[in-house]
C-alpha cells in the first residue's frame, strides 16, 4: 500500500510539473469518454422516446391491414386492394377469446375547406370504439357516437394540425361547418395532442368522421362493408401474440385460405414494430459508440506517447533510484500508476464533460437523454484500463532500464 501512495503522490507531482502537456495529454480521454456517455444517453433516450410514442398510439394494439394489389409484377403493398370487411371484424369481436375490443378504418385522401382556408389529408371513417383503441383524449367537444353511425351523421373530430390550418387562434371551432370535399360537416370534437409517430407521421393532422358517413357521403362505397384496416386491442400486453394468432386463424377461415397459401391480410402488432425501430436505435447507437471508442483508442495512444516521451527525459532519475535501490517492480509501479492516473482523470473530467452535454442536448433540442450509473461505470472503467493498457509499455521499458547506461545518459 505504501508503495502506491508514494507512487500515486510522484505521479502527481510528475504531470503538475508540466501541466499544459499533462491537459493536452488528457484530452483526448476527456473527447473519448465524454462522446461514449453522450451516446450512450442518447441511444437510451431514443429507445425511451420510440416507446413512448408507441405507448401513445394505443393499448396493446394490433392492425390487420388490406391484401396487396399485384400490377405488371408491382406489388402495392397491403392495404392496397379491399380483402377485409366489416363481417371479419364482427368475427373477430365475436370468436376470438384474448381480444378486448375491435373498430375498423376506412379512409380517403379529401380537400377540408373553411372560407377561403383550405387544407388536404386523410380523412377517416371509424366508429365509436377506435377512441378508446387508440387511447384519444379530447380537447373539446365529444368524439363520434353510435347515434351518428346509424344516422350517417355529417360531423367530424378533428386533430391539432388541421384545426391551426383552419382556424385562426382563438377562433371558436366547436359546432363550426367545415366543407370536406363539397360535403359540409359540424366540428363536434377536437382531440388533444398526440405528437409525432414512431414513423415521422404526424399524428395531429387526421380527421375522423363516422364510417357510415364516409361511406355514404365521400365516396358512395358501390360495395358497401369494405375497410382498409381492422384495430384490435388486446386484454393484455401478455395476450397480444395469442390475440393475433387467433385473428389469424379466424381470417384464414373466413377466406377460406388453404395451408400453404399466403395470407390475404397482414396482422401486425406494435410490439413488432417498437422492436424494429428499437433495432435500428442499437445499431445506430453502437455505430457511435465505435466512433467514440476510436477516439478513446487514440487518446490512449497519447499516453502512451507521452509516457515514452517521459520515459526519456528521466532517464538519469530512473538510474539514481535502482542505484539506491528501487526494485524493477517499483519502478514499474511508478510509470503506470503515473499512466493510469492521466487516464482516471481524464476519465473523470471526460465523464462530467459528457453528462453536461447531454443535458444541454436535451435541454435545447428537447430531446430525451438518460444518463445511466452503468455508463458512467463503463466509462471511468474503459478509462482506466486504456492507462493500464498503455501506459504499461513505457512503464515496462522503464522498469528494465540498464542503471549504468541510464546514469551515463545526458
Amino acid at each position: 500500500m505504501n508503495i502506491l501512495i508514494t507512487a500515486l503522490r510522484l505521479a502527481i507531482q510528475a504531470l503538475l510539473a508540466y501541466k499544459i502537456r499533462t491537459f493536452l495529454t488528457m484530452l483526448g480521454m476527456i473527447i473519448g469518454i465524454a462522446s461514449v456517455i453522450v451516446m450512450m444517453s442518447i441511444g437510451k433516450g431514443a429507445n425511451q422516446r420510440v416507446q413512448e410514442q408507441f405507448d401513445n398510439m394505443g393499448s396493446n394494439i394490433i392492425f390487420v391491414f388490406s391484401g396487396s394489389t399485384t400490377r405488371g409484377g408491382v406489388r402495392g403493398g397491403f392495404g392496397s386492394q379491399f380483402t377485409l370487411r366489416i363481417n371479419d371484424a364482427t368475427a373477430i369481436a365475436g370468436e376470438a377469446t384474448a381480444i378486448e375490443s375491435v373498430s375498423y378504418i376506412l379512409s380517403t385522401q379529401a380537400q377540408l375547406v373553411l372560407g377561403n382556408k383550405n387544407w388536404r389529408t386523410r380523412v377517416s371513417g371509424t366508429t365509436p370504439v377506435y377512441q378508446h383503441i387508440r387511447k384519444l383524449s379530447l380537447s373539446e367537444g365529444r368524439f363520434i357516437s353510435d347515434q351518428d353511425i346509424r344516422s350517417a351523421a355529417s360531423v367530424v373530430v378533428l386533430g391539432n394540425t388541421v384545426v391551426e390550418s383552419l382556424f385562426a387562434p382563438g377562433e371558436p371551432v366547436i359546432d363550426q361547418t367545415i366543407r370536406i370535399g363539397n360535403v359540409p360537416f359540424r366540428v363536434v370534437g377536437i382531440l388533444e395532442k398526440k405528437g409525432t409517430s414512431p414513423g415521422g407521421r404526424d399524428q395531429d393532422d387526421t380527421v375522423i368522421i363516422p364510417f357510415s358517413s364516409l361511406n355514404r357521403r365521400l365516396i358512395h362505397n358501390r360495395i358497401p362493408g369494405l375497410v382498409h384496416v381492422i384495430m384490435v386491442s388486446a386484454r393484455s400486453r401478455e395476450q397480444i401474440q395469442q390475440a393475433k394468432l387467433e385473428i389469424e386463424s379466424i381470417l384464414r377461415r373466413r377466406h377460406q385460405i388453404l395451408p400453404g397459401q399466403a395470407d390475404d391480410f397482414s396482422a401486425r402488432t406494435l410490439e413488432e414494430f417498437a422492436t424494429r425501430a428499437e433495432e435500428a436505435n442499437k445499431t445506430m447507437s453502437f455505430f457511435f459508440i465505435a466512433v467514440a471508442t476510436i477516439s478513446l483508442m487514440v487518446g490512449g495512444i497519447g499516453i502512451m506517447n507521452i509516457m515514452l516521451v517521459s520515459v526519456t527525459e528521466r532517464t538519469r532519475e530512473i538510474g539514481i533510484r535502482i542505484a539506491i535501490g528501487a526494485r524493477e517492480r517499483d519502478i514499474l509501479v511508478q510509470f503506470l500508476v503515473e499512466a493510469i492516473t492521466i487516464s482516471f482523470f481524464g476519465g473523470v473530467i471526460g465523464t462530467l464533460l459528457g453528462i453536461g452535454i447531454a443535458n444541454l442536448i436535451s435541454f435545447l433540442a428537447q430531446w430525451p437523454t438518460i444518463i445511466t450509473l452503468n455508463s458512467i461505470l463503463i466509462a471511468t472503467l474503459f478509462s482506466a484500463s486504456v492507462g493500464i493498457f498503455f501506459g504499461f509499455y513505457p512503464a515496462r521499458k522503464a522498469s528494465r532500464m540498464d542503471p549504468i547506461q541510464a546514469l551515463s545518459f545526458d
